[in-house]
């Protein structure tokens, strides 16, 4: 094949940036997309060292200044030019968006985003506080194995001479990545396992690998029987396999990243091999127009699409369900080809044609035909979009409101009936007993003369609420609705915190209790188990749903529903479902509740109360419509 250009592969990468940017629409819809950028790397790794072996066989050499200048060319340009948009954007539209933008622009621009999150302790699955480039991590690894990489072909080609053997070294560097992978990934982070670039090399060495294969003397592996005979039912399972992953992995499984990658990877091996060796339907299905347009400007689309969603969900601030949610994505996607056609037509193409030179060159020209008043207009303007971006960056908040509402709400003036705390902040039981007259609730089932009593709606100095940050974000609103409730909320909780606070109080626990975990870690029920056996059957119990971009989010709230089902002193209060399709009730990280958004999430928690109540007397309770303050 003498042509520069492989055929297929424009399909493939459409293929891969469609399933990045549905699962950032919104995860629950393609839990598995995020591996879209798996199959980029494999892509990349194949086309970067079939270039330097094609130099190489060409030239005897590889000229790697010339090399990193045309990566820069195709790179560059089109990053600046959403850096720079899309934070002046977020000024206007969005200021929490700007926290940290300065470590995110510099990372951006020097390509080690990556790391300087790792450092940051950012998690990409799990983040509550929104980044405008969170996605640029990928463009790091790739950025950084580009600079390497050329290294290890010179080496690889002068030290091992025999051909067969030269894939031998990327897979074995692959396995070794892959390797340790899964020995660093963590299940409550996988920041340092996902991001790391020495932890994260196995798609682009397996596409290394196969570009070694490719380039051996007239292929002719790809013109034996076996191969002829495995080509058919190999692409059609690695097709079956990629669309698999997309489906059934999920960020929050250990098995994804042990597993699902390597899988996703050897997968589009597979693909890439099938697309490029014949002509196949498959690859006539690649190439139609549409799949080869996305393709031909994955790039954009993929520097785009994130911050178009956090800016359209700034701008239209809007809970997932219902069609005008639906509207919202869809109009994400518009802006995002409309904005990746612009840039790959107007900046990059140019660019990667003339060189960065060439291009100042022609502005230069254009700008010497203009008239001296349009001349200083254009001067002018110019001059103030640098202050003004520099203003930006230099003015950016450096905590979102979010952060600054928990703040607050941590520190504010605890309720008389608040128990006291240690100076690490834990409950200190002994001295909770000082201030309760509470009797100990039985431990047995009540009787059914007993449900009138056990089952009365609680008042506010009759329930305790344990959580993480959705409770601390929620404190003024639950003391409005429950006067005299004794609140244990603090951030980065899990359901394991929340069982060691229960078991530490323990018969100290009032006769209502609200549980509000998993904004981070998700649900583990053995310890919602464990809880509901040490409050024991007599204790009207709320288990609040969980509300976010995580893909984990439908499958949780699933498990807390059975769970609710199990137990007749146990009700769901449904914080995901109140959501559905609302607009203003969330802060900008689309996870705590707003000022307003804290009143739905108490008025749910009293819905939940009430429908026990219901559910045990017959007794509807009368709950009264109160103002927001």
């Amino acid at each position: 094949m003498t042509s520069d250009r492989l055929p297929g592969l424009d399909g493939l990468r459409a293929l891969a940036v469609g399933a990045v940017l549905v699962f950032h629409l919104r995860a629950t819809w393609l839990p598995g997309g995020f591996l879209g950028v798996d199959v980029f790397f494999v892509i990349s790794g194949f086309l970067i060292t079939t270039l330097l072996l094609r130099e190489r066989a060409r030239t005897g050499r590889l000229d790697l200044p010339r090399f990193w200048r045309r990566r820069a060319r195709r790179l560059v340009p089109a990053l600046v030019l959403v850096v720079v948009t899309s934070t002046v954007l977020a000024r206007f539209l969005e200021p929490d968006l700007l926290v940290g933008i300065g470590r995110q622009t510099l990372g951006a621009l020097t390509f080690t985003t990556n790391w300087l999150e790792i450092s940051a302790g950012t998690d990409y699955f799990h983040a509550t506080s929104p980044q405008l480039f969170m996605t640029f991590w990928s463009l790091a690894v790739e950025e950084q194995f580009y600079l390497l990489w050329p290294f290890a072909v010179v080496a690889i080609v002068t030290l091992i001479h025999r051909r067969r053997r030269r894939p031998l070294i990327p897979v074995a560097i692959g396995v070794a990545s892959a390797a340790a992978m899964a020995i660093l990934v963590d299940p409550s982070s996988v920041t340092r396992a996902y991001y790391g670039t020495d932890t994260h090399l196995i798609g682009l060495m397996i596409g290394a690998a196969l570009a070694f294969a490719w380039a051996a003397p007239h292929r002719a592996w790809t013109r034996t029987g076996a191969w002829q005979h495995l080509r058919r039912p190999l692409t059609a399972w690695a097709l079956v396999v990629l669309l698999a992953v997309f489906v059934t992995a999920r960020d929050d499984l250990v098995l994804t990243f042990h597993l699902g990658i390597p899988l996703a990877s050897l997968a589009t091996a597979v693909l890439v091999l099938a697309l490029i060796s014949a002509p196949t339907r498959l690859r006539d299905l690649a190439e139609t127009v549409p799949l080869r347009w996305i393709g031909e400007r994955s790039y954009g689309i993929y520097l785009w699409h994130w911050p178009v969603v956090l800016l359209v969900g700034a701008a239209w601030p809007i809970a997932p369900g219902g069609a005008a949610y639906v509207i919202s994505r869809l109009l994400c996607v518009a802006l995002t080809l409309v904005l990746a056609g612009a840039s790959y037509r107007w900046v990059e193409q140019p660019v990667r044609r003339l060189g960065f030179r060439a291009c100042i060159l022609t502005a230069r020209h254009r700008l010497e035909g203009l008239t001296p008043r349009a001349l200083r207009l254009v001067t002018a303007t110019g001059v103030v979009a640098t202050f003004a971006y520099a203003a930006v960056l230099a003015s950016a908040p450096t905590t979102t409101a979010t952060q600054a509402e928990l703040t607050a709400n941590t520190s504010s003036a605890p309720d008389t009936t608040s128990e006291p705390t240690s100076a690490t902040g834990e409950v200190n039981v002994q001295e909770v007993a000082t201030t309760t007259t509470s009797p100990a609730i039985p431990r047995t089932p009540p009787g059914p003369a007993e449900l009138a009593t056990v089952f009365a709606m609680p008042s506010g100095d009759e329930i305790d609420a344990y959580g993480d940050s959705m409770l601390v974000g929620s404190l003024p609103a639950m003391r409005y609705y429950f006067p005299g409730v004794r609140q244990d909320g603090k951030s980065n909780r899990h359901w394991s915190d929340g069982l060691a606070a229960v078991t530490k109080r323990g018969d100290l626990n009032r006769r209502a209790v609200v549980l509000a975990f998993g904004t981070n870690a998700g649900v583990d029920r053995p310890a919602i188990e464990q809880i509901l056996a040490d409050l024991g059957p007599r204790r009207m119990v709320v288990l609040v749903t969980e509300h976010g971009g995580f893909s984990r989010v439908e499958s949780d709230n699933a498990t807390l529903r059975e769970i609710a089902a199990t137990h007749p002193n146990v009700a769901l209060a449904d914080w995901d479902a109140a959501l559905q399709g609302t607009t203003g009730q969330l802060q900008s990280d689309g996870i705590h509740p707003s000022r307003i958004g804290q009143h739905l999430f108490a008025k749910t928690i009293r819905t939940a109360l009430a429908e026990l109540t219901t559910r045990h007397t017959g007794v509807t309770p009368t709950l009264p419509e109160l103002p927001i303050p």
